[in-house]
């Protein structure tokens, strides 16, 4: 009967011969955290400036509904009641738009910050990840250069 090489051996060889600098990776790993971190609190104050924005929106709207739902003297008051929180409803809707859309601009514009930001440190690791390997791999090679 045949036995079964044992590869074990084999790739230990192989992969002691291509070290790999694990720091590289930890670095990657703690630069990826450390965006997602700032990420999420860009993406959490939207939503808490949001929620701000849509429950003082409601707030206005309850406090004009009360107000319109009086009791009037007049039937020609009741119309004059509802135009008023039509109106008021409609100007009080464009400004919490705006607020909204200041709150979506504000998280875009701190979201391409940080990607930019990102972009330069993960460049900026690379090329020192790519100089640490050219300089394992020449050593490398002129050790077989020389075992040669």
């Amino acid at each position: 009967m045949t036995k079964t090489p044992d590869l074990t051996a084999v790739f230990k060889d192989v992969l002691g011969a291509f070290p790999v600098d694990a720091t590289a990776f930890e670095d990657a790993f703690k630069t990826s955290a450390s965006l997602n971190e700032k990420l999420s609190a860009v993406a959490l104050t939207a939503a808490e400036k949001s929620t701000d924005i849509s429950n003082k929106w409601a707030q206005d709207t309850f406090s004009k509904l009360a107000e319109m739902s009086k009791a009037k003297a007049e039937p020609a008051d009741y119309a004059k009641a509802m135009t008023d929180f039509a109106s008021a409803y409609s100007e009080a809707a464009a400004e919490h738009m705006a607020a909204f859309a200041e709150v979506a601009k504000k998280a875009q514009m701190d979201t391409v910050e940080l990607m930019m930001a990102a972009g330069k440190d993960m460049s900026e690791d690379a090329q020192a990840a790519v100089k640490q390997a050219t300089k394992e791999v020449t050593n490398a090679a002129k050790k077989a250069a020389k075992a040669s």
